[in-house]
């Protein structure tokens, strides 16, 4: 099984390989909705190392998060105001797209609770990551002595307190 995960990881590595992959892939992702729950992972070698088990309780989401930065409202105050002044566009989130990739996927499904994320695929526009979600009341999962712990109160809603891999990057508590 090893092998199998490190030549899927070296296949992975290979960007003509990859972009020909995807080029059909892009293209019906394009016309989902930005958050889609998927059977299994694309990168089975990268979930894995992040903790996801092909068990119950465990779900895949895929989600597109738009590329570049983001713009503020524009409030009736500003205008008169030259937009460059204003405060309105080349606005940068504190998060990066992979938190916020995440932060998605918890709103649409809120009986799950976020383990981790990985990036799959982008253009120009869009980028797509997979977010391995985890079944806190699924009777497999509170069984399960090594993933229980996300079952326990404090790990309610972790992704919106910066507490998953990304969350704790973008905060500079991981290099």
């Amino acid at each position: 099984m090893l092998n199998l995960y490190k030549a899927l990881r070296e296949a992975w590595k290979n960007k003509e390989l990859r972009k020909e992959l995807f080029k059909e892939r892009l293209k019906k992702w394009r016309k989902e909705p930005s958050v889609v729950r998927i059977d299994k992972p694309t990168r089975l070698d990268r979930a894995r190392a992040l903790g996801y088990k092909a068990k119950q309780g465990f779900v895949i989401v895929r989600v597109r998060v738009k590329k570049g930065g983001r713009s503020r409202r524009a409030y009736l105050w500003i205008f008169g105001k030259k937009p460059s002044s204003a405060g309105i566009r080349h606005f940068t989130p504190r998060k990066s797209l992979r938190w916020i990739a995440e932060e998605k996927a918890q709103r649409k499904f809120p009986n799950l609770e976020v383990l981790n994320s990985y990036y799959v695929a982008e253009d120009g526009m869009y980028k797509w990551y997979e977010v391995i979600m985890v079944d806190k009341c699924h009777p497999v999962i509170k069984s399960d002595k090594n993933i229980n712990w996300i079952c326990e109160k404090q790990h309610r809603r972790r992704v919106f307190r910066g507490l998953t891999s990304a969350g704790k990057k973008a905060r500079g508590l991981r290099a």
